[in-house]
């Protein structure tokens, strides 16, 4: 469920903890440091610095998104069966708004197809959820096709990146989705409590959050109890005080996967994950995620009978792991090596009465 420490993004707490210990609260380097993590994460996406709102998590910017909403004229939201909790809890919270709420289920296969998506948006629609990759099962969904789907009803969709990005290639102009939200605890290598949402430009005039804070105003050192005026481009979607830690922490995160490239990241992770399913197969193990390239990210599920004791035993032998209904979850990233994947098969092969 999280990335490796890594000796930069330690240093980079030590760093944030030594201007503390100095200078106590150091608001122009804060304010500097946020803004750099802005200009990462645009980078990361292909987007534009000011099309990104730097967020506590992805909760805090889907929050805000659908308190945007035109619901008296657009009450459905549209959420996919692969979306974590936090999406689909927070949709459902609109219906004391008088949202409708439509969920989008899986086939016998496990895979979302596009006409259950297609037949559950209508002209009524104001926003479809489809999470890149589901956290369930490592399946991967065509977020372009979706949002398709979503623009001929005129209705806007939003991507949850937290299982891809760092391991995935994502460029939001290729894709096709008009916001996209995202966390760093996991392959962009640093901690829980910050995120990311990316806004496309052309949508800003039409979105103004009733969820905000002082920081999503135009200018946060006004101190204005009287007004709201939030800022012109993405920063609208922010909040209260940024979680100043976690920002030195991402932007060292960030840096690493920068310069390791995303497309060089996922070619060297769909290597592995497409040797280690086929090595799961051999050993008659049920994968519940997808052999195509295409069709899955870094996440490879297998069935367990005792997915605790299972995930347990692997701790015991240093092999960090994690699970969610039923399945074991292995997640991979450009650290690992084709001997790691030999070292969890070998330590599943000795457990084969624990695989499903």
């Amino acid at each position: 469920s999280q990335g490796a420490l890594s000796h930069r993004v330690r240093a980079a707490y030590e760093e944030y903890l030594d201007g503390w210990d100095r200078n106590g609260a150091e608001w122009e380097h804060w304010v500097e440091r946020a803004e750099t993590a802005r200009a990462g994460f645009a980078r990361l996406l292909g987007a534009a610095p000011a099309e990104i709102a730097v967020t506590t998590s992805v909760s805090q910017g889907v929050s805000a998104v659908v308190s945007a909403l035109p619901l008296r004229t657009r009450p459905r939201i549209v959420v996919s069966d692969f979306e974590f909790p936090t999406v689909g809890q927070i949709a459902h919270a609109q219906e004391l708004r008088g949202a409708e709420i439509v969920h989008v289920r899986p086939d016998a296969s496990g895979a979302i197809p596009l006409e259950r998506f297609e037949a559950a948006i209508d002209e009524r629609t104001s926003l479809v959820c489809c999470a890149t990759v589901s956290y369930r099962t490592g399946h991967r969904q065509d977020l372009r096709a979706i949002a398709e789907l979503a623009h001929a009803k005129g209705a806007l969709c939003l991507a949850d990146s937290y299982q891809a990005a760092g391991a995935i290639h994502l460029d939001v102009a290729e894709l096709g989705v008009d916001l996209l939200a995202g966390g760093t605890v996991k392959y962009l290598l640093s901690s829980a409590g910050l995120g990311y949402l990316y806004v496309r430009s052309g949508l800003l005039p039409e979105l103004t959050p009733s969820q905000t804070g002082w920081f999503a105003d135009e200018d946060i050192f006004r101190m204005d109890i009287y007004d709201y005026s939030p800022a012109a481009d993405a920063r609208r979607f922010e909040s209260g005080t940024p979680a100043v830690p976690n920002i030195y922490a991402a932007v060292a995160g960030l840096a690493i996967v920068e310069e390791t490239g995303t497309r060089a990241i996922e070619a060297h992770v769909s290597a592995l994950a497409g040797s280690l399913i086929g090595r799961l197969g051999e050993l008659g193990a049920t994968v519940v995620t997808p052999a195509g390239p295409a069709e899955r990210g870094p996440l490879v599920c297998v069935r367990s009978t005792d997915v605790v004791r299972l995930c347990g035993e692997l701790r015991e032998e240093g092999i960090v792991t994690s699970f969610r209904d039923g399945n074991l979850r292995i997640a991979l990233h450009f650290y690992n090596v084709e001997s790691d994947v030999e070292r969890i098969v070998a330590a599943l092969a000795a457990r084969r009465h624990l695989l499903a």
